[in-house]
């Protein structure tokens, strides 16, 4: 497959968090297209567990949709930082956890991350599971809930979480939680 040509950019807006391109790009038949892209930070989004239990923070209001919404901790990964390294920061800002508040990190996603929307961006998310020290504490007013480590918390969240991308997460957790019992079950 051929890749298609750059012919010229009609517009580069750039922000901290985003870029914003519109180009004029040559296909693969000689056909002209006007294409627009946003170039983004990459995203890390983390199932915090303490003690077998998910934790799930309280609601947050998200712009992009006006509301308020059941999510998992997550945020941006600047250029200059692994998105491991970023797990502690995002647990401090949305549960208000000392640091170091993670025991075990496991990483969800493959060390390139998964490609969202690659159509029209550039940006990867990035999945893991903090396993949080069984001793700290999580102010109350910044958690909405626990769940089960098991099938049924799995299905408590899915009802209730609307973040497509922290679906995806909790889903290759379930699904790895789930491969790792029935290996343990085998082994007995």
């Amino acid at each position: 497959m051929e890749s298609w040509q750059t012919l010229d950019r009609i517009l580069t807006l750039e922000t901290r968090w985003f870029t914003l391109i519109g180009e004029h790009l040559q296909d693969h038949q000689g056909i002209v297209r006007e294409y627009w892209r946003v170039e983004r930070v990459d995203s890390v989004i983390v199932i915090p567990i303490q003690r077998d239990r998910i934790i799930l923070p309280v609601p947050m209001y998200r712009p992009g949709i006006g509301e308020l919404t059941w999510d998992f901790p997550g945020g941006r990964c600047p250029v200059n930082q692994s998105p491991a390294e970023v797990v502690e920061a995002i647990l401090a800002r949305e549960l208000d956890l000392q640091t170091p508040a993670v025991e075990h990190l496991i990483a969800l996603t493959p060390e390139t991350g998964w490609a969202i929307n690659s159509s029209f961006s550039n940006q990867k998310l990035y999945g893991f599971v903090a396993q949080l020290k069984p001793d700290l504490a999580i102010p109350a007013e910044r958690l909405a809930g626990t769940y089960a480590n098991n099938s049924e918390g799995f299905q408590a969240l899915l009802a209730m979480i609307q973040c497509a991308q922290c679906r995806l997460v909790l889903r290759e957790w379930q699904e790895r939680y789930q491969r790792y019992q029935r290996q343990e079950f085998s082994n007995l």
